[in-house]
C-alpha cells in the first residue's frame, strides 16, 4: 500500500484533470456512478442465469412448455433449478403488475440462490430479478403470451423503469433487491401515512411481513402478515393476533390457481436474509471496481505504477467490506423469542442444496429456535457472485474473516459469534469452499 498522501499540491491539478475525463467519457449520474465506467450497467454484457438460459433457448437446446392457466411458469422454474416449494405470496400493491395484485389474488414469488421470479393469476408478464456476478441485479420480463414455433420465448431485460425502486437507499445504492413491509388496505394498496419498513434479518419480527401472506406457527412473537388495515383512523392498529400461526390461507383467497398452498414462513426469513446479502455483495464489487478504476487514472496521470494501490483505494474497499462481513455473520441479528417452523417442504429442499464437510455440517443448516441458521455465515459465501468480487476486495474479506474466525480480531465488533460458532465455520468453509487463500490451509 502506499504511504504518501493522495492529495498533494501536484496531484491536486491532476485529480481536476482526471475529473473532467471522467464528466467527458461518462453519462453517469452523480449518484449513479454505476451507469459509466467500469460498471457500464446499461451496456454491459450479461452473464447471469437468465442470460444463459436465453441463450439456450436461441440455440434450442432447452425450451419452455406453455401450460393454460400459469404460462410458462413451471418451465421457468424447472430450467432455472428454483424449488416450487420456494413460494412466497405477496398482496401489496408494490410491483410491476400491480393491477393484478390483491389479497384475493396476491403474487407469488419464487426463489433460489440466484434469481428471483414473480407471478401473478392472470398476469401478462412473468418478472425476473437475477444475480448477474458482476452487475449485480438485473432486471427481466418475459411474455405470458403463448409463443408457437419457430418464435421462441423471450426475456426482455429493463434498463431502466426498474431502477426507479431498484437503485436506491434501500438497495446500499446500487442496482438490487427489495423486501418491503407495509400496511395495507383491503384492495392492497399501502395506506398513506403509515409505517414502511424495509426489511432483512435484522428488523425486528414486529415490523416484517406487512402485506404478505405467512404459512407457519411462530409461537408468541408477532408479525404485520395476514393482515389489513380496517381502522382508517388508526390505520397501525391492527390485529397481529388474527394473522399469527397460520396453517391455512384459503380463507383469505382461493389457492387453486398457485403451484402450492404455501406462504412458508422459513421461505420469507431465508429471502429477507439473501436479499440485503446480494445488495451487499453487489456494493462491494461496485466500489472496489470504481475505487481500482479511479486508482489506475490517478496512478497513470502521476506516473506512478499503474497497479500501486493508493489509501484512498484501500478505505473505500474497507467501508464496503465492513458492512459486508457484520451482515454475512449474523453480528446484528434479530433473535426469534420463540421456536419457527413453515408448513412446506421448503426447509428440507433448502437445506439439502447445500456443500457439506466432512462432519455432515453445512452453513445451509437451519436452527430456527432462537436463530434462523444453526452456523451464522451466509450460504452465499458459495455463490457465484461472491466468487467474481475484484481481487482486492475477496483478499480484504478473506483476510478478515480469518481473523475473526480464528480469535485475532479483538476489536469486540464480532463478540457475539462464539468460538464454538467460529470454530464451526472455519471448519466447513477450509471442508466445502474452493480456492480458499493458502492462509486458511494451515493451522492456527
Amino acid at each position: 500500500m502506499s504511504t504518501h498522501c493522495d492529495i498533494s499540491c501536484r496531484s491536486f491539478a491532476v485529480l481536476l484533470a482526471v475529473a473532467a475525463a471522467s464528466c467527458a467519457t461518462s453519462f453517469a449520474r452523480a449518484d449513479e456512478p454505476w451507469q459509466g465506467p467500469p460498471i457500464n450497467y446499461r451496456t454491459a454484457t450479461a452473464n447471469d442465469a437468465i442470460a444463459k438460459l436465453q441463450a439456450k433457448l436461441d440455440s434450442g437446446k432447452t425450451w419452455l412448455t406453455y401450460r393454460p392457466g400459469q404460462g410458462y411458469l413451471k418451465s421457468v422454474l424447472k430450467a432455472l433449478d428454483i424449488p416450487e416449494s420456494s413460494q412466497v405470496l405477496v398482496h401489496s400493491k408494490t410491483s410491476l403488475q400491480r393491477s393484478k395484485i390483491s389479497p384475493r389474488t396476491p403474487r407469488a414469488i419464487y426463489f433460489n440462490d440466484d434469481v428471483y421470479i414473480g407471478w401473478c393469476v392472470d398476469g401478462d408478464l412473468i418478472e425476473v430479478s437475477s444475480v448477474d456476478p458482476k452487475l449485480g441485479a438485473l432486471f427481466y420480463t418475459l411474455s405470458q403470451e403463448r409463443v408457437t414455433s419457430p418464435a421462441k420465448p423471450r426475456f426482455v431485460r429493463d434498463k431502466g423503469q426498474c431502477l426507479a425502486c431498484h437503485a436506491s437507499t434501500r438497495t446500499e445504492s446500487v442496482p438490487g433487491h427489495v423486501i418491503r413491509s407495509v400496511y395495507v388496505d383491503g384492495r392492497g394498496l399501502p395506506v398513506p401515512g403509515t409505517s414502511t419498513y424495509t426489511t432483512d434479518h435484522e428488523s425486528p419480527i414486529e415490523e416484517r411481513f406487512g402485506g404478505w401472506y405467512v404459512t407457519g406457527t411462530h409461537g408468541q412473537m408477532r408479525h404485520l402478515g395476514n393482515a389489513l388495515v380496517t381502522d382508517r383512523f388508526d390505520p397501525e392498529k391492527i390485529d397481529t393476533n388474527a394473522g399469527a400461526n397460520c396453517r391455512d390461507l384459503s380463507k383469505h383467497f382461493d389457492v387453486k390457481p398457485y403451484l402450492t398452498p404455501h406462504s412458508d414462513i422459513v421461505a420469507l426469513l431465508v429471502l429477507q436474509h439473501q436479499v440485503k446479502m446480494h445488495n451487499l455483495i453487489a456494493r462491494a464489487g461496485y466500489e472496489t471496481r470504481l475505487a481500482m478504476h479511479q486508482q489506475r487514472e490517478m496512478n497513470k496521470a502521476l506516473g506512478e505504477p499503474i497497479d500501486q494501490m493508493r489509501e484512498s483505494t484501500y478505505r473505500r474497499i474497507k467501508s464496503a467490506g465492513e458492512p459486508l462481513l457484520r451482515y454475512m455473520l449474523f453480528v446484528d441479528e434479530a433473535a426469534l423469542t420463540d421456536p419457527v417452523v413453515g408448513t412446506s417442504s421448503f426447509a428440507k429442499d433448502f437445506v439439502a442444496r447445500g456443500p457439506r464437510d466432512s462432519k455432515g455440517r453445512s452453513l445451509r443448516e437451519f436452527d430456527l429456535q432462537r436463530w434462523l441458521f444453526q452456523y451464522p455465515c451466509s450460504f452465499l459465501i458459495h455463490s457465484e457472485a461472491w466468487d467474481n468480487l475484484p481481487k482486492p476486495m475477496l483478499d480484504y474479506l478473506y483476510e478478515r474473516l480469518w481473523t475473526i474466525l480464528n480469535g485475532q480480531d479483538q476489536s469486540g465488533r464480532f463478540d457475539m459469534l462464539s468460538t464454538a460458532d467460529r470454530e464451526a465455520i472455519l471448519t466447513i468453509l477450509r471442508e466445502t469452499k474452493p480456492n480458499l487463500p493458502m492462509s486458511w490451509r494451515t493451522e492456527n
